[in-house]
């Protein structure tokens, strides 16, 4: 299986940072080609923009989804969106290794959702290219990441606890490209997290890897 894990954390040395590190040692061992993503090591643009794009199609207005659906035509995307693109290509299942900041995913991975997951790419809103019909359909994706509240402040308003539902506007969106969103690893209270608790995690998410 192919699996890309894109990385959105400032500091290698971080609890994300060991979970990427497990998930690629696991998922190797168990014998998946594995590719990653490390946002802020590689300097991911953080902004949509003009240089998103290599050719305008509008020149004198910028409007996003005209001119991502131009560059989904044409290949006319910047060269880092195209790897970005071409890594999901390849990939059977994606991992986003995250912490939670604010409520939702680090401004960086907000952008990577904007800029890759792109109009004509993953989907076609006006010709109804979305959820079960979108174009990453037959692709499977899992939020891995880490909160610093309990587990009852992310589970609330979660029916039945559905780990596939965590993080409602990210696995939204997910979805809304037609990817399978599995259940979510996460780890609660992280900032309180005892080194036994660290261990009990890893092990856990060492399982869950192993099982995929």
């Amino acid at each position: 299986m192919n699996v890309f894990i894109v990385f959105a954390h400032p500091e290698p040395n971080s609890l994300n940072g060991a979970l990427k590190d497990l998930a690629v040692l696991t998922l190797n061992e168990n014998g998946h080609e594995v590719k990653v993503s490390d946002l802020y090591s590689m300097g991911f643009k953080a902004t949509l923009d003009r240089d998103d794009f290599l050719k305008m199609e509008n020149k004198d207005r910028l409007m996003p989804m005209l001119e991502q659906f131009n560059a989904s035509k044409t290949d006319g995307f910047s060269s880092d969106i195209k790897a970005e693109m071409e890594k999901i290509e390849l990939a059977d299942l994606i991992i986003f290794q995250f912490p939670v900041w604010y409520e939702t995913v680090p401004a960086l991975l907000k952008a990577w959702f904007e800029r890759v997951l792109a109009h004509g790419f993953a989907h076609n809103i006006l010709e109804g290219k979305v959820f079960d019909r979108g174009f990453l359909k037959g692709k499977k994706a899992m939020l891995s990441f880490t909160g610093g509240s309990d587990k009852d402040s992310y589970y609330n308003n979660i029916p039945n606890n559905d780990k596939t539902k965590l993080l409602p506007p990210v696995s939204l969106v997910l979805r809304f490209t037609g990817m399978k969103v599995m259940d979510a690893f996460a780890i609660f209270n992280a900032v309180t997290l005892s080194e036994d608790d660290a261990e009990k995690a890893f092990e856990e998410y060492r399982k869950l890897l192993n099982n995929i």
